[in-house]
């Protein structure tokens, strides 16, 4: 059960955050359960690397192949997403409060002016 448990937390983070995008009536909002969907992936990426009984992989004190090792390109992967998430969740913003000046509102449903 440990081995299914993270791809479980990772679902059930990503499925919150997909609940409250159906749901918002918020630009904000909806900026906020993207950020939640994509903290879902840190999650998910963090429980494809994990190895029970390893450490860190620096070599410079220990023979080769006397001890296992995390995946160090799975660490690199998760910290690219953390920075990818906040650039775009910091644009999403940056984009939302133009819509704000122009518009006068933040609710989806207002902004008649967007529709085809």
């Amino acid at each position: 059960m440990m081995s299914v448990l993270p791809y479980l937390v990772a679902a059930w983070i990503f499925l919150i955050g997909v609940y409250g995008l159906a749901t918002s009536r918020n630009l904000i909002h909806a900026v906020g359960c993207l950020a939640v969907c994509q903290a879902a992936t840190y999650v998910l990426l963090l429980a494809v690397g994990y190895r029970d009984d390893s450490t860190a992989p620096v070599f410079s004190d220990v023979e080769p192949h006397t001890r296992t090792v995390v995946d160090p390109v799975v660490q690199a992967l998760t910290l690219t997403d953390v920075v990818v998430g906040a650039t775009v969740t910091a644009l999403l913003l940056a984009l939302v409060i133009q819509v704000e000046k122009r518009h006068g509102t933040v609710d989806p449903d207002e902004l008649s002016e967007l529709r085809g």
